[in-house]
């Protein structure tokens, strides 16, 4: 697996007791507090669909491996969000040169996750046909990642997406998915439902790069490598993050640096054996 850039977060806080993890966890925690309401700023620009680029001039079909700066990006949120969580991420993505990027927003009174991965395959087969593009990539945070995840392993979407990038997806399930009682699309984020069984039958023939980000502050994930995939059938790797939970996920420059390299990355534009391991990027 390619190393990505080792980037320190969050020094060690002098004066408090405990173990450094402990530390590590307060210093996270914080972080949470002041990504949330930072959020919650924004929230409301977020509400809206954004506006569709202009489509690309007539021109002879695109064939895959097109640059990278051609192919376009999806970004799909989490659970009761929206467009608005990858204002930074989106940012990022375009100074580094990405000409078309799209963000979906599903609604929070879906029941199933498997409508939504139905409505992102005809978003992506509408962005192909605007963008003249036979790919996209893709970057789901949390619940968005495992939509994404359905519909490339179980809806044939492994045709079109070329990379799918996940920040704090629960790709095996979590035990602490709040109001998992109340509300039937967070049932199926925990470890047993029949989404997650479902994602667990053979895929083999998956042409999809899977890079699966992860925290070991993740406080959403019990346990934390449950935002791992772990699939014999699927190109995947797994990269450790430290210092940030789950919150900071789509909105720290350190992860937005890891997620352009797992993007422009050598695996993700010619393929190769699948890969796994962990890295440290901030």
């Amino acid at each position: 697996m390619k190393v990505l850039p080792l980037l320190s977060l969050l020094p060690r806080l002098p004066g408090l007791p405990g173990p450094r993890l402990s530390t590590a966890l307060l210093g996270a925690t914080v972080l949470e507090l002041v990504v949330l309401t930072g959020h919650l700023a924004v929230y409301p620009f977020g509400l809206t669909h954004e506006r569709r680029t202009p489509a690309s001039p007539p021109g002879p079909p695109v064939l895959p491996g097109a640059p990278s700066a051609e192919r376009p990006v999806v970004l799909l949120h989490g659970f009761i969000d929206n467009r608005s969580v990858f204002v930074l991420l989106r940012r990022a993505v375009a100074r580094h040169g990405r000409r078309h990027l799209a963000s979906l927003n599903y609604s929070p009174f879906t029941r199933d996750p498997r409508t939504a991965a139905e409505l992102l395959g005809r978003h992506v087969e509408e962005l192909c046909a605007r963008t003249g593009q036979r790919e996209v990539d893709i970057v789901g945070h949390s619940l968005g990642g495992l939509i994404a995840r359905y519909y490339v392993q179980r809806l044939g979407g492994d045709r079109r997406v070329r990379t799918l990038v996940t920040l704090g997806t629960p790709h095996g399930g979590t035990a602490v998915a709040p109001g998992a009682g109340l509300h039937p699309i967070v049932r199926q984020m925990r470890g047993g439902s029949t989404l997650i069984e479902e994602l667990r039958r053979p895929a083999p023939g998956c042409r999809t790069k899977f890079v699966s980000f992860w925290s070991e502050l993740d406080q959403m994930m019990v346990p934390v490598d449950t935002a791992c995939v772990d699939h014999p059938d699927l190109d995947a790797a797994n990269v450790r993050v430290t210092g940030i939970g789950h919150l900071a996920l789509p909105v720290h420059p350190a992860v937005a640096t890891a997620v352009l390299d797992a993007l422009e990355s050598q695996e993700a534009r010619e393929g190769t054996a699948p890969s796994t391991g962990t890295t440290t990027v901030a």
